[in-house]
Formats: structure tokens, C-alpha cells, sequence
């Protein structure tokens, strides 16, 4: 399939659809769900029109319609799949009744992956998978018109963290800006109610595509969304004078579950830069923390003059210094207008594609939205679909690590593409595709990703170069997700056989590139699906390295790279997926969640990251003294509060938590405990950061812990025993790499 004509990828009807529409913003369905508003923006207007709308139901046998009373329509597709009967319905309402009556009549719910039918509840992809439609066809990231919003707090005295259901905490501060250049801010010297319905008409004048935010979701409109109830305001922020709505949802980033509240406007639609940069750590991992200045700082766009505020001192400047307050509150959309402007445009490539709104190519995941592509393209062709095959079990690829300690000289070549080549040269394809749909889209993405890197190279506009690396971004995610697909539970063309044969392929793969490297006289270090560590003969020249690699490259399956990603002075080798490297900018990257978890106090990770520098520079003598150093300051109460304080979020009332405590249906926890004690209306949502007192490692945290802002610098009562005792746990954990000399294996207990 290399090196076929497969055209221009936004006239791939089975990519893109078949409907080349141009400037679809966005797709509403009309109240009644009879018809669809569709806005499409030509130029510095966004038009409208509504157009009619039938939502659907696939079935897998016609008589389940028996005793189902409204009008329908039924076709029958081609192919022997499950669900070859469509229903076509006149009204979302009649969707609706259609399946209340599926459920009784099968005794399935929709969730279940047995289920006779198939019902898609998002009725906006029902439409753009009926007619091919995808968004932004012929537009650039930057035609899009994109409005942020940050607002700051007053936090009534007594409390650490706002809270909107609190009288005396109010909104002192909104910072508005759009990719227009304008920018504006709202301030609190005014009612608040009077903030709010300025704010309504900011984003009517505005009219944006696209509302963004850092911690949207979480925070900001959860704040407005319950101050502007208190004083009866309207949020009135979609095209056409729709309400802002919002729901409770729950969303998968990774390993990680993750419950929010969903926020919707009519015509447009919002961005949490704050889960944008969840999804691009799990790919990268190299993120201390979520919070905006961070990120900001981490992807180099903060400003030099940037106005920093300690969540303390916003109350103290909105009473005593308010044009600070502004500067700061505008520096926050500032930064996150250069964030989204950093890891939205593949999103936006993504709208193109796949048959969903904007919002929700962020909100999904990778194997649903190819699910997606492959329902769009049977569709199309009014071919059946099958049902998912039961789940079994999958063998996964070959991960190892042959070596623990320090080692220097260390390399890593990437094998890139490995799955999807594989899949390609081996044709492993789900049986039950019989449209051959997915050797199509995957050997079209690979061709279109060379396209695309071409077109970035020779691109002289920095628009187009920026929309051609989103393109190739977005082909490689998309290319790398398909093995995960043929495994995918939920998966209609899901394939277990498949999936097990590809990763068979890769074992086999890894373990001849491990046995040519080994043949080399390289010492292996640690080997995944994603490339091998290891260290070269020491009298070895980078010529020869580089000819080792070439050769090994030539003996492998068409399509697969190997490739020399990396050269680092030194590794330490910890766990398997767990690892610190030192770059040749003399830079720690630390990698694995056993390494960087978020879980601990701050002191215990500023101390691992020293030894991890001190180990890979050599001077692990030094260790020693920096472990005393830390004791030390412990012990004469020069540390502070911040490093040793946990913050915690209540995720339920007080009251509730105290009840099941009571009926022993929960441990009693330290911070609803202070929140009880406190004299203080804490509810769920609430933070509380709190630390240890008293004296003695092994003392109850529910019984002696304290508020951190009632910690006192001159007169400190942290629980020094129980914090060194800590750092000596932490100590012996990595006590034998500390006392290993260099290129020595470390005998570990996996």
C-alpha cells in the first residue's frame, strides 16, 4: 500500500465525508429535534441556516419495531452484519420513545454491548455522520474567532479557597480577550450582578466561535454559573440568545477518571486549556503541574513583565492595589489564548475529520472517535454493522528493563510506527470489515502524515506551517490509535485475533532488534514498544553506532523506523516506565508516575530531584549531606509551610462524610475532619490544605493536623519526627542506587 495515490486528504470522503460544505462552526439540533441550525462562518460573518433533520436507529431485527406505534421509515442495508435494519424517526421525541420502547422490548439498554441496536445520543454526531458533514472544511485555525475568559475571587476571611455558595465571597475581577486583538476587563468596583450582565453582553458583541479557559469546568463557570443564580441573571452566551447549560459528566484522560461539570453553549464552543494539557501529559509526562502559570512557563510563553499574585494577596490587591489586580487577571488570558494556541490546532484538524462537534474531539476517546469513522463510512454506503465482539483476553507488547542503577553513555533509538506498520505489511485487519475500511484509512493517514510533514518544510506562511504540523500531529495520534481500536471492547469492527497477532509480530520484532544490539556487545537498560535504552561498547565510534542502527533498520518489516532519538551522559535506571535521565543540556527529565507523583509533599520531590541530579553527575557522596542538609532545616523549622502541607478537595458535604464515618462505611480522613472542626460552612468542592503536629512518627494524621494557613513561621508546631520520618522512608527506598557505583546492577524487588 506504500507509495499508492491516495489523493488530497480533504478529499478523502472516508477521512473527511462525502459533503464538502465549507465553514461549518458549529451544528445545533432545533428544540423538537426536527431540524438543525447550521453556522457557518464566511469571513468576518457567521451565517445561518436550518435544515431538516432525521435522527436514526440501527436495528438487528425489524420486528422489535412490533408495537411501536409512531411513523417511521425503516431501510435495509446490504451485508450480513448484525444491525442491517435503519429507522429513520421524524423527531429527537420520537428518538426518544423509540428507545424506552427498544429497551423493553430486548431488555437492553443502549450501554450494553449486546444490545439489538444501536442508538447514538448525541444527536449532532447522528446528523454529521448521516450526511457526511465535518466542521471547519476549508478553514484555517486561525479564521476561527476565540474568546478567553479568567475571573478572580474574594475569599471571605477565614476560609483558604472560594467558594460561590458563600455570601461574602463575590467575583472581583473578569479579564476578557479574543484572538481579534481585543481585550477588556471587567471589575469589581461595581455590584456584582452588574459584572455579570456586562460579561452577557461582552460575548453577545463579541459573537466568538470558540470561549476558552483554564479550569472552565472546575472553576470559572461553575462560579459565574452560580453567582449569576443567586442574583437571578440570565447567562445568555449561545448564538441566538440561547442560556449557557450544564450537566454532570465524566470523562477518561488516561489511567485517570475524571467527573466535572459540563458546560454547553448554542453555536459555539468551550475550551478547558486545563484539560487540554491533561491530554498532553500523558503523551509527554514532562508536566510538574496542571496550573496556568506553570504550563505557561513550561511551554515558554510567559511574559518577562508577567504580574504574579499569591492566592492570598488577590484580596489584598482588589482592596489595595487594583490596577495589580487587573494587569494580573489580563496576563492569565493572555497566557491562555498562547496555550490553546499551542495544543488546540490539532483539535481542530481532528473537527475536520471526525464527525463530532468541537468540543467533543477533546472529550472523547482516540478508539471512539475512529469508531466513529467507521459507522460515518458504513453508513454511507448503507452497509450493515456488526455488533462488538465479546472482550478477550489481549497479550501486550514486550516491555522489560535488564538493568537497575546509574548508567553513562546511555542511547535510545525509537521504533517508530511499529503497530501500524505491521498491520500494513501484515495485513491485520478486523475480519468483519468487509467495506475494508480500515486498511484504507490507516494506509491513507501514513501517506497523508508524509504529506503533511512536506508541506510544514516547504511552507513559507507561518499559518500554513503551523496548520500542516497540526495535520502531521494529528495523522500520527490518529495512525498510532488503531491497535488500540482492534482491542477496544465497544469497538464495532473491534478484533481480539487481530490485536493478539500484531502484538505477536512486535515481540518478535523487539526481541531480533534486542538480540542484534546485544550481538553488538551494547548492554540493554530497558525495552518497551516504543524504543530501547542502552549503552554502546565503550570504545564504540557514533559513526559505528549509527551503522549498527542503519543495519538493524534494513532487516526490518516494511514501514518500521529505528531511529536515534536520544543521547544522554547519564540514566538511572529505577523501575520498569520508571526512570530519570540527564540530557546533553545537563537538563533532569524524570519519567514514570513512581517517580513524579503528586501524591506527596513538595519537600519529598525537591529531594529526589537533587539525589536523581547528584547521582547522574556523579557525586553520590553527596547525597548524604544533602539528606542532612534537609534534616537539618527540618529540625530548626526553616521549612516552609508550602513543602510540607497536602491539599486535599472534599468530595462530598461534611455532614454526609460524618455519617458514613459514624456507619462504618468509610476511614476517617484528616481533612473533613478539620472541616467539621473548623466553626466554618465547608462543603463539597471545598479545599482545605492542611499538615501534621504534634511530636512522634507515629501519630493519628485525623488527630493532629491543622489548617496550613494557620501555620506560624514564629512560632512553628510541624510534627518534625513525623516529617523526617518521611524523608527516611524516602531515603531507604533509594538507598541501594545511592550506595551502587556507576554501571553496577542494583538488586531490586520488582
Amino acid at each position: 500500500m506504500a507509495g499508492r495515490q491516495v489523493g488530497s486528504w480533504d478529499e478523502n470522503p472516508v477521512l473527511f465525508g462525502a459533503d464538502p460544505t465549507p465553514g461549518i462552526v458549529a451544528a445545533e439540533i432545533e428544540p423538537g429535534g426536527e431540524r438543525v441550525e447550521i453556522f457557518r462562518r464566511e469571513g468576518d460573518r457567521v451565517e445561518t441556516e436550518v435544515v431538516a433533520f432525521e435522527p436514526f436507529v440501527l436495528l438487528a431485527d425489524r420486528d422489535l419495531l412490533r408495537g411501536f406505534r409512531e411513523d417511521v421509515a425503516v431501510d435495509e442495508f446490504a451485508g450480513d452484519h448484525a444491525l442491517r435494519w435503519r429507522v429513520r424517526l421524524k423527531s429527537a421525541l420520537s428518538l426518544e420513545n423509540l428507545k424506552k420502547h427498544l429497551q423493553r422490548k430486548s431488555a437492553r439498554s443502549p450501554a450494553a454491548l449486546d444490545a439489538p441496536y444501536l442508538y447514538v445520543s448525541d444527536l449532532v454526531q447522528q446528523y454529521l455522520m448521516a450526511t457526511g458533514r465535518t466542521q471547519f472544511k476549508k478553514l484555517k485555525f486561525e479564521d476561527l474567532l476565540r474568546l478567553q475568559i479568567d475571573i478572580e475571587t474574594y475569599c471571605e476571611a477565614g476560609f483558604e479557597f472560594p467558594n460561590p455558595q458563600r455570601e461574602g465571597d463575590r467575583i472581583i475581577s473578569i479579564a476578557l480577550s479574543t484572538t481579534g486583538g481585543w481585550e477588556h476587563v471587567i471589575f469589581g468596583d461595581k455590584p456584582e450582578a452588574e459584572m455579570l450582565e456586562e460579561l452577557n453582553e461582552c460575548i453577545r458583541t463579541q459573537d466568538p466561535d470558540v470561549i476558552e479557559g483554564h479550569n472552565l469546568f472546575k472553576f470559572d463557570l461553575a462560579y459565574v454559573q452560580a453567582r449569576a443564580k443567586r442574583y437571578g441573571v440570565q447567562l445568555m452566551w449561545g448564538r441566538g440568545g440561547r442560556p449557557l447549560e450544564s450537566h454532570p459528566s465524566r470523562m477518561q484522560i488516561g489511567e485517570r477518571a475524571i467527573s466535572y461539570t459540563r458546560f454547553d453553549v448554542h453555536g459555539r464552543h468551550i475550551v478547558d486549556t486545563f484539560i487540554l494539557v491533561q491530554h498532553y501529559d500523558i503523551a509527554t509526562r514532562d508536566l510538574e503541574s496542571f496550573g496556568l502559570k506553570e504550563v505557561a512557563v513550561h511551554f515558554g510563553v510567559a511574559a518577562e513583565d508577567r504580574v504574579y499574585l499569591a492566592p492570598e494577596d488577590i484580596g489584598r490587591a482588589y482592596k489595595e492595589d487594583p490596577d495589580r489586580l487587573r494587569r494580573y487577571n489580563l496576563d492569565d488570558v493572555r497566557e491562555t489564548r498562547k496555550i490553546s494556541d499551542i495544543l488546540l490546532p490539532g483539535y481542530f484538524v481532528q473537527a475536520q475529520i471526525f464527525p463530532l462537534s468541537f468540543q467533543n474531539t477533546m472529550l472523547r476517546g482516540n478508539a471512539t472517535k475512529i469508531d466513529t469513522l467507521f459507522l460515518r463510512a458504513y453508513l454511507q454506503a448503507r452497509y450493515s454493522v456488526p455488533l462488538p465482539e465479546p472482550a478477550k483476553p489481549i497479550q501486550g507488547g514486550y516491555t522489560d528493563i535488564l538493568f537497575h542503577g546509574v548508567a553513562r553513555g546511555v542511547l535510545h533509538c525509537d521504533i517508530t510506527s511499529l503497530y501500524p506498520s505491521l498491520m500494513l505489511v501484515f495485513e491485520c485487519s478486523p475480519r468483519r470489515d468487509q467495506l475494508g475500511v480500515f486498511p484504507r484509512l490507516l494506509g491513507d493517514l501514513r501517506e497523508f502524515r508524509v504529506q503533511a510533514k512536506r508541506r510544514e518544510q516547504e511552507a513559507r506562511d507561518p499559518a500554513d506551517r503551523r496548520h500542516a504540523h497540526a495535520l502531521q500531529a494529528t495523522f500520527k495520534i490518529l495512525i498510532n490509535s488503531f491497535y488500540g481500536y482492534l482491542g477496544f471492547e465497544m469497538a464495532h469492527f473491534n478484533d481480539f485475533e487481530q490485536a493478539n497477532r500484531v502484538t505477536e509480530r512486535g515481540r518478535e520484532t523487539i526481541t531480533g532488534i534486542m538480540a542484534r544490539l546485544q550481538e553488538a556487545g551494547c548492554r540493554l537498560i530497558e525495552v518497551d514498544t516504543d524504543g530501547i535504552y542502552f549503552v554502546p561498547p565503550e570504545k564504540m565510534p557514533v559513526a559505528e553506532q549509527e551503522a549498527l542502527l542503519r543495519g538493524i533498520e534494513a532487516a526490518l518489516p516494511e514501514g518500521i523506523r529505528l531511529e536515534l532519538d536520544g543521547r544522554y551522559p547519564a540514566m538511572l535506571s529505577y523501575k520498569i516506565k520508571n526512570y530519570a535521565l540527564l540530557n546533553e543540556k545537563k537538563e533532569l527529565l524524570v519519567k514514570g508516575s513512581g517517580l513524579r507523583s503528586r501524591g506527596i509533599e513538595l519537600f519529598q520531590r525537591q529531594w529526589m530531584e537533587e539525589m536523581f541530579l547528584l547521582l547522574l553527575h556523579g557525586r553520590r557522596d553527596a547525597v548524604a549531606q544533602l539528606t542532612e542538609d534537609f534534616r537539618t532545616r527540618f529540625k530548626e523549622h526553616r521549612v516552609p509551610v508550602r513543602l510540607f502541607m497536602k491539599t486535599e478537595t472534599l468530595q462530598e458535604a461534611p455532614q454526609n462524610y460524618q455519617e458514613k464515618v459514624r456507619a462504618k462505611k468509610r476511614n476517617i480522613a484528616a481533612a473533613y475532619e478539620l472541616a467539621l472542626s473548623a466553626g466554618r460552612h465547608y462543603q463539597a468542592g471545598d479545599q482545605i490544605s492542611y499538615y501534621v503536629t504534634g511530636s512522634g512518627r507515629n501519630v493519628k494524621v485525623h488527630q493532629a493536623c491543622k489548617l496550613a494557613s494557620t501555620w506560624d513561621p514564629r512560632r512553628p508546631d510541624e510534627n518534625t519526627e513525623y516529617y523526617l520520618g518521611k524523608l527516611g522512608e524516602l531515603y531507604e527506598k533509594f538507598e541501594p542506587f545511592i550506595r551502587t557505583p556507576d554501571g553496577e546492577p542494583v538488586a531490586v524487588e520488582e
